[in-house]
């Protein structure tokens, strides 16, 4: 009886074998396809990252940079009317035009009454200022205020405090005296 067991036994497996080689094989074809796919994606992926950072790198050589050339900036004529017409035309505050050309509001202010006269380079940025709409003046504040995030110092204590691990510390203690009181 053991003979006919194991016959039927390796019959029974050779043709469970042979099934699963009939299910597997179309499996196997489509898997090869599928990482066919795959890596034609990955490399067309690759690709297109590689010319997403090109643009990128365009992008940022053409951004609105405020120049005008010397021949402008001699022919313009920049009274304290046309100054704030200027600012009122793109729709900016003093301190907004005070920021795109680096001086402080007050210097605005005086050049809008006539009192002062912008200098040459602060001129060419106005000159610049005249060859732009509003969009753009909007994109290059935005920008400058990106700049003057990154380029906030923070105070020593606060450094100092985070260096050590005191700063986490304290506001630890204030949330648990804040739970003391309630």
């Amino acid at each position: 009886m053991g003979k006919v067991e194991s016959t039927i036994r390796s019959e029974i497996l050779r043709l469970a074998k042979r099934e699963a080689r009939g299910f597997f094989l179309p499996l196997r074809r489509e898997l090869r396809a599928m990482k066919l796919k795959l890596s034609r994606l990955s490399k067309s992926l690759i690709f297109f990252d590689r010319l997403a950072k090109e643009k990128i790198r365009e992008d940022e050589s053409k951004k609105l940079k405020l120049e005008a050339s010397p021949e402008e900036v001699k022919a313009s004529r920049f009274t304290s009317e046309r100054i704030r017409k200027l600012r009122k035309k793109l729709g900016i505050s003093q301190r907004e035009l005070g920021i795109l050309t680096g001086v402080t509001i007050g210097a605005v202010g005086l050049w809008e009454k006539g009192k002062f006269r912008p200098a040459m380079d602060k001129k060419s940025i106005l000159v610049a200022l005249r060859k732009l709409r509003k969009r753009n003046v909007k994109k290059i504040l935005a920008e400058k205020a990106q700049e003057m995030e990154k380029k906030k110092p923070r105070s020593r204590k606060v450094k100092a405090a985070r260096g050590k691990g005191l700063l986490k510390r304290r506001v630890i203690a204030r949330s648990k005296r804040g739970r003391r009181k309630a």
